[in-house]
């Protein structure tokens, strides 16, 4: 009787012992990805993904992407179900060198933002500064703001030493100097992604041309903002003599005046090496900003096959406050002019990653920082503006960002999908 007794108890010791290795491999299961984004639509260029995924999050970075993942194997989880996730959006033209300098301008002036109230309410992680620094102030520009903000910001030098602090300053050739630009971009390739030509009057090259220098020197693409000469320089020799497959031609739906070509004719058809310059690798960027888009110009562009390959804002102070407003109402713009969501959402993400050579971000593969921007369609009837006060369209739909994550932690929540209701 006592070994049966005995035995018994043994096997009772063993089930106990099991149930409690049952019990904490349950819990460490239940702990195993720090945060679940679960039921939303995903929609990731890199990977071919345009259907309902989860998204499963370790620290800062993603863990796993597929159909379905258990609740309960998170710490937290976000029901997203009936909205879009896609990766963080990448702004690649915008002015966030903002200051107290009241001769600065863009270049740690007051016509530049802080980039944080701009971009992660919108979904935007990394967001690239288009000439606000050149090579001579470039560290102030990373103290001041690239170090102290929550955004990813990126850089493309200006061509100019001192970066874009008005028209005197741009005007200057010899502060243009392609050796020491390179210079500072191969010391900073962490931030440093291309070079910016901008606001250049005149009928000549010579800052083109050095500009391009800069860019083969430092091995980085470069980007055009064209000024305004009389007669124009022809578009034509700028993308298919001047620039490298791989260079970005900005504002491309804006020009059109007696300084700056734009790139259909007064007809509105297409000047008959736009599609070539495109096919042949020069990238069209819209640069939207404050007067530098037109329904005139990009309807029928894009009615004739010329589509962006990168949607951008040209965010500033006084961008923000007319037509452009911000990056969801630009690219609701191109929802509603000829583009599918999936071509909006790529042109967001996962080509302007590819263009500044940063293919880290822009997608959501398994080991990705998880920069992530989960937003609704709203359908609708909503206007939107060239410029406040000049040329409206009303249009059907309106992207919406819901809910930010960067780096693996909720930035931006507008309706409170994170929040417990507070009277539970």
């Amino acid at each position: 009787m006592n070994s049966i007794k005995k035995i018994a108890f043994n096997w009772l010791k063993l089930a106990f012992t099991f149930a409690l290795l049952g019990i904490g491999s349950i819990q460490g299961i239940a702990q195993q990805y720090d945060l679940l984004i679960k039921g939303g639509h995903l929609m990731d260029a890199k990977n071919n993904i345009d259907e309902p995924m989860d998204i499963a999050i370790i620290g800062d970075k993603i863990a796993l992407v597929q159909k379905t993942i258990a609740a309960d194997l998170a710490a937290e989880v976000i029901d997203v179900t009936g909205l879009y996730v896609s990766p963080g959006l990448v702004d690649i033209h915008t002015h966030n060198f903002y200051g107290l300098d009241p001769k600065g301008q863009y270049s740690s002036g007051y016509s530049a933002i802080h980039p944080d109230g701009y971009t992660l309410p919108f979904g935007v992680t990394t967001v690239v500064d288009t000439g606000g620094s050149g090579w001579r102030n470039f560290v102030q520009f990373k103290e001041q703001v690239i170090d102290r903000v929550r955004t990813r910001v990126l850089v493309m030098l200006n061509i100019v030493g001192h970066g874009m602090k008005g028209s005197l300053y741009e005007q200057n050739m010899d502060d243009m100097d392609p050796k020491m630009t390179a210079l500072i971009a191969k010391q900073f390739p962490e931030y440093i992604v291309g070079v910016k030509v901008a606001h250049f009057s005149g009928h000549e090259w010579g800052p083109v041309d050095r500009l391009v220098k800069a860019g083969e020197m430092a091995d980085i693409p470069v980007m055009v903002d064209f000024g305004g000469s009389n007669p124009p320089l022809p578009l034509e020799t700028l993308f298919m003599e001047k620039l490298r497959p791989g260079d970005i031609y900005t504002h491309i739906f804006g020009g059109g005046g007696p300084g700056r070509e734009a790139l259909v004719d007064a007809s509105g058809e297409l000047r008959p090496f736009i599609k070539a310059a495109q096919e042949r690798g020069i990238i069209y960027d819209v640069g939207h900003g404050g007067s530098s888009f037109q329904f005139k110009h990009a309807i029928p562009s894009i009615e004739q096959g010329i589509k962006p390959n990168t949607i951008s804002t040209d965010s500033h102070l006084s961008s923000i406050m007319s037509g452009m407003k911000n990056m969801n109402n630009v690219m609701s713009k191109f929802l509603n002019i000829g583009m599918n969501l999936q071509e909006v959402v790529t042109a967001s993400t996962w080509t302007p990653a590819q263009v500044i050579k940063r293919t880290e971000l822009g997608h959501l593969s398994k080991g990705a920082i998880a920069d992530i921007a989960i937003f609704n369609v709203l359908e609708g009837e909503f206007g939107f503006t060239e410029k406040t006060g000049i040329g409206k369209m009303t249009g059907k739909y309106k992207i919406e960002n819901e809910l930010t994550v960067r780096s693996g932690k909720v930035v931006w929540d507008l309706n409170g999908l994170t929040a417990p209701m507070w009277d539970e």
